[in-house]
């Protein structure tokens, strides 16, 4: 049996290394050396990974949050304002964008009210929604604050990639278009589905939740994150960039609110 080459070896860990940090850049605004980030090519498979290292900066935010002595909604407000600011709002514009597209009756005028950057009133009023509903949800939450996070962000994230990965997009060209085109199945759908798969495992040892509570709250992140961008194709028949960044709001919004209920 051939041995596999080391320097083979070392570039094709250089490329998985280099491809992940330039989705960090992408995806963020977390700063990183250039060096490190000159590998585009299917950077949307590590969005999953990218949604769960932003939960755990959150993390660490609200940490130190609580060694202020903030009330807990005041904390729950400057988490999620640190969560837009991390990721430059570049999902939040989306979900603006999309929502003055779906505002508009004809089909036909859709997709160029969404490219158009100025935001309407159903835009501003989608935002406004998104972020109460983080919010509160953050606030009234009663399971682990790092663990609601990380399933919100890393769950949000691995819709959208189902949603690159299984939709038409609407656009001849774009960012999105560049993530579709370069996507490789299954592989890049399974890299994010196995890492949530080990993270959701942890719901189990929640002490006071029961072994069907774990399941339920599992498979209900996953149903949330598909049907979202499931909508999203129905109302459109197919994708944009707006509406991946649609999905991840959303995604995240709704996951909070439903893991109120445990």
């Amino acid at each position: 049996m051939s041995k596999i080459p080391l320097n083979y070896l070392w570039s094709w860990i250089i490329d998985l290394i280099t491809s992940l940090t330039s989705g960090v850049i992408f995806y963020t605004v977390m700063p990183l050396p250039a060096k490190w980030t000159n590998n585009w090519s299917r950077i949307a498979r590590w969005c999953p990974v990218i949604g769960l290292l932003i939960g755990l900066t959150l993390t660490l935010l609200s940490r130190l949050l609580q060694l202020c002595g903030l009330a807990n909604l005041t904390h729950s407000t400057m988490i999620v304002a640190m969560w837009v600011a991390i990721t430059g709002g570049l999902h939040l514009d989306g979900a603006m964008d999309t929502a003055d597209g779906l505002s508009v009756t004809n089909p036909q005028r859709r997709l160029e009210v969404m490219k158009d950057s100025a935001t309407g009133a159903f835009g501003a009023i989608a935002a406004i929604i998104i972020l109460l509903l983080k919010t509160v949800s953050l606030s009234e939450a009663s399971l682990p604050f790092w663990f609601i996070l990380l399933s919100a962000t890393g769950w949000a994230r691995w819709g959208q990639v189902w949603a690159i990965a299984f939709y038409p997009y609407l656009r001849e060209t774009g960012k999105g278009s560049f993530h579709k085109e370069n996507l490789r199945l299954p592989q890049d759908i399974l890299l994010g589905l196995l890492v949530l798969l080990c993270l959701s495992s942890l719901w189990f040892t929640v002490g006071y939740l029961s072994w069907w509570q774990g399941g339920v709250i599992l498979f209900g992140n996953m149903a949330i994150a598909l049907l979202t961008g499931y909508w999203f194709n129905q109302q459109l028949g197919g994708h944009t960039g707006d509406t991946y960044g649609a999905v991840v709001e959303w995604s995240e919004a709704l996951i909070l609110c439903f893991l109120t209920v445990f």
